[in-house]
């Protein structure tokens, strides 16, 4: 079965699009260690956002049970169909999927494989083209899906901010929102000549475990990101500053101030500082008032 992303590319005639930011991966040495971080199984329902030349829907269809990839280029499905035509376990779904309804798409197929054994868990595998990565990470994060584990490829920096811990510059809106739905560990980097055509940044796998419940308690969970978002929206502000320029809030600079203070807060911190935990009693406290 063909594993070559060059030679897929050469006997198809693939045109990439730079404006999907295609960059297929053509190491299958990384394509492996991709799938290893994500301890595919038999028992595993795989989807797959981008899978390109399908070089790393191969790896995936081997030792899944069962593989949902989506690919938005249409262009790309007679390849894709081709290079996937001897795995029954593989269903190719050409969308956007950032249209497609995930919850509808793991709940019709969490039955059983073709080898009959059942389908307990699902995970997401891909390599993100960069200039959608952020919005693709929070939907499936955001729709309450029963998904055990992602494993993505995405820009290094990227991933350096799902993983920041607070205080430092690369701690934003960002890391608070992953870390919110999981527990991001960056697993490798991958350096450009590994991609055709070569990207200009350098990239890293990150593997999501999503968690069973949330790290912190909510009175409203809309109050707490739109806390988080306030905080982080003029980043060179103090935290009071931030919090009443947002607009946001029924309160004025003195009343959070005195909420700051309650919470052993300066006001002349900035929101980078601040853990999960204390967006979280503030985002509480502005729910009570």
């Amino acid at each position: 079965m063909a594993r070559d992303t060059r030679e897929i590319i050469k006997k198809h005639n693939i045109r990439l699009t730079k404006s999907l930011g295609q960059n297929f991966l053509t190491d299958h040495n990384i394509v492996k260690r991709i799938v290893d971080a994500a301890d595919v199984g038999k028992n595993d329902l795989v989807i797959e956002v981008g899978p390109g030349a399908g070089s790393m829907t191969v790896e995936l269809a081997e030792r899944a049970g069962r593989v949902v990839a989506v690919e938005i280029d249409k262009h790309l499905i007679p390849a894709l169909s081709d290079v996937l035509k001897d795995y029954d376990n593989v269903e190719l779904i050409n969308a956007d999927i950032m249209k497609v309804n995930l919850k509808k798409i793991i709940d019709e197929r969490l039955r059983n494989n073709s080898d009959g054994t059942a389908i307990d868990t699902v995970k997401v595998v891909a390599n993100l083209p960069y200039y959608i990565t952020t919005p693709i990470i929070m939907k499936f994060l955001e729709e309450n899906l029963d998904i055990d584990v992602m494993v993505f490829m995405v820009q290094k920096e990227v991933a350096e901010r799902m993983s920041a811990s607070p205080g430092g510059k690369d701690y934003g809106a960002l890391s608070v929102a992953v870390q919110y739905y999981s527990k991001p560990e960056r697993v490798f980097n991958v350096p450009p000549h590994c991609f055709v055509p070569q990207p200009d940044v350098d990239s890293t796998v990150i593997k999501l475990s999503i968690l069973k419940s949330p790290p912190v308690e909510l009175l409203d969970k809309d109050m707490f990101f739109k806390t988080v978002k306030a905080s982080f929206g003029q980043r060179r502000k103090t935290l009071v500053n931030a919090l009443s320029n947002s607009g946001c809030f029924m309160k004025g600079k003195e009343e959070i101030k005195q909420i700051l203070e309650s919470m052993g807060i300066d006001e002349k911190q900035r929101g980078e500082t601040l853990t999960i935990s204390q967006f979280a009693q503030l985002a509480n406290v502005f729910s009570q008032k």
